[in-house]
């Protein structure tokens, strides 16, 4: 919580009558008839707002909230109880003052509009100016026109739970910088943005800066860091030494741009340092870090493993490629056009992406197999990383039934973050766990992860598989003209409600490991493979 500051909360209990409810809900409309006596209740109104009725409630919102009338403002909304709030708040505890707010053109129910106001606070003050947009809706009970409210209506980047505060920063704030002391902003590395707040946040009192003043977001998320929006007084930023590579996460950055609602992660396998960490989400999520989502045929590393290391196959060992297999009533299928093999080794069927040569083997493998194997050699699952920010470590649960055979092609009840894919692939290569870190764990002496890691045979194995798929199988398009030590696995995984699976890929090249996933996007070859190729050819 910030200092000297008394935070409006955003959001954090909803009425509990939805559709227009929160204005007007247990008001009882009446109307005269043509004698002038009390008749039955007028007609609600129904279907969208008219024009004119977009127009005349959005002005008198606006209006009332410019005046600093948060009760009166309030009423136009459809939550009038948080409305009035945060709109109470945006002059108690925000101090923002001789606000002036615009309303552009309407689009239909929705109106832009231009704010400007003035932050004042202990004799310091500074202009603020930002656009945001409201839209009007038909209150369900009422009937009456009304402002859709949510707390991105009075700021964009205000979320359910955030507060608008002013007063001393929470943090002191930090310089970051890269592995080699270039200077990381969020300016020149947007996605890096949230990334460094949450540095900020938990570092800033150890990297010896001093707090400022300054107008910003509080957020509701444990472990993230608040979001400045105006500086009042400048504090001393103290110097924060990261593990990233500025040439890396440049790269990153350019790659993730051109596919939305995607996110990589590169790692040096013999440290587990992060090398670059990137999103290109509308959410503003770290799902490089936190995202938990079915990795597909990514998976097949561990998987590959497990079959390995409990002496079930071997890379040049028999993994017949089927059209079909079927576990305990459940079909599965490989892609369309795969033709079937049935001589096929583990090494052909790996490279290929067979996902009935991985089910076969459900039947040889035990409930907890591909669970003992993630957490006991890749260090997944045990919920015990300390990266130096929030992070997931990845979810291999010891699930019966169909699940079984669908977790070791990445279905079923698999999670991973591009993070714990990265570091995966970083583990195959080198045959120790080395928990990733975007900080040194003695700026905080926090004790990091261990597994035991892969044998070496099984290392040979992985990467002479990886490298095979890399030059000759579903990756070879992708890595194509990559030198050096190179190796890649390819995934898609099918979610339900999407039309199009989610894209992963995973590689690396010499040091650099590498993992990506995109949503919606496809093939692992179609949009994921070309971020980590991206990302690869920059060496770290």
């Amino acid at each position: 919580m910030r200092k000297g500051a008394k935070a409006a909360v955003i959001g954090s209990v909803f009425a509990a009558v939805v559709g227009g409810a929160g204005y007007g809900a247990f008001n009882v409309v009446t109307a005269l008839d043509g004698s002038g006596s009390a008749g039955g209740p007028a007609p609600v109104k129904s279907g969208p707002p008219s024009g004119a009725e977009v127009k005349e409630t959005s002005a008198k919102f606006l209006a009332a909230w410019a005046k600093g009338d948060a009760a009166k403002a309030a009423t136009y909304t459809n939550y009038a109880s948080q409305a009035e709030v945060l709109l109470a708040g945006y002059r108690a505890d925000a101090h923002l003052t001789g606000v002036r707010i615009t309303p552009g053109t309407p689009s239909g129910a929705s109106v832009p509009f231009s704010v400007k106001a003035t932050v004042s606070f202990e004799g310091k003050s500074k202009p603020l100016a930002y656009g945001s947009e409201l839209t009007v809706v038909r209150g369900e009970t009422t009937g009456k026109a009304l402002v859709d409210w949510k707390p991105s209506v009075v700021h964009p980047d205000l979320k359910e739970g955030d507060t608008l505060v002013t007063g001393a920063s929470a943090s002191p704030p930090i310089e970051a910088v890269d592995r080699n002391n270039v200077v990381l902003t969020k300016d020149k590395y947007p996605s890096l943005g949230p990334i460094l707040d949450a540095l900020r946040e938990k570092y800033g009192d150890r990297a010896g800066g001093t707090a400022g003043v300054e107008l910003a977001i509080h957020h509701a998320g444990e472990g993230v860091g608040d979001t400045t929006l105006v500086t009042l007084a400048q504090g001393k930023p103290g110097k924060l030494r990261t593990t990233l590579s500025a040439s890396a996460q440049g790269a990153a950055e350019q790659a993730v741009a051109r596919y939305a609602e995607s996110s990589v992660v590169a790692v040096k396998p013999s440290t587990g340092e992060v090398l670059a960490v990137a999103n290109h989400r509308a959410d503003g999520f770290n799902a490089a870090f936190l995202g938990k989502l079915a990795p597909g045929s990514t998976m097949k590393i561990i998987s590959a493993a497990t079959l390995i290391d409990n002496g079930i196959t071997t890379a040049t060992g028999p993994a017949p490629c089927p059209d079909t297999a079927t576990w305990q009533s459940q079909t599965f299928h490989n892609l369309t056009g795969m033709a079937p093999q049935e001589k096929a080794t583990l090494s052909d069927s790996f490279s290929r992406s067979c996902n009935t040569a991985f089910v076969k083997y459900a039947d040889e493998v035990k409930v907890d197999s591909l669970t003992n194997e993630a957490e006991q050699r890749f260090g997944l699952g045990r919920n015990n990383w300390k990266t130096g920010i929030e992070s997931f470590d990845g979810s291999v649960p010891a699930s019966g039934g169909p699940d079984t055979a669908a977790n070791l092609i990445g279905q079923g009840q698999v999670q991973l973050s591009p993070l714990n894919m990265a570091s995966v692939t970083a583990t195959a290569t080198t045959g120790l766990f080395r928990q990733p870190v975007i900080v040194s764990p003695g700026l905080d002496n926090r004790e990091i992860a261990t597994a035991k890691g892969l044998p070496p045979g099984t290392v040979a194995q992985l990467r002479t598989m990886m490298n095979r798929t890399a030059v000759s199988g579903t990756a070879a398009q992708v890595m194509a003209g990559l030198t050096g030590r190179i190796g890649a696995k390819t995934g898609s995984a099918e979610v339900d409600a999407q039309s199009r699976s989610n894209s992963w890929f995973t590689g690396y090249r010499n040091d650099v490991a590498a993992a990506a996933m995109t949503q919606q996007g496809g093939h692992g070859v179609d949009a994921a493979g070309p971020i980590v190729a991206a990302v690869l050819r920059t060496g770290g």
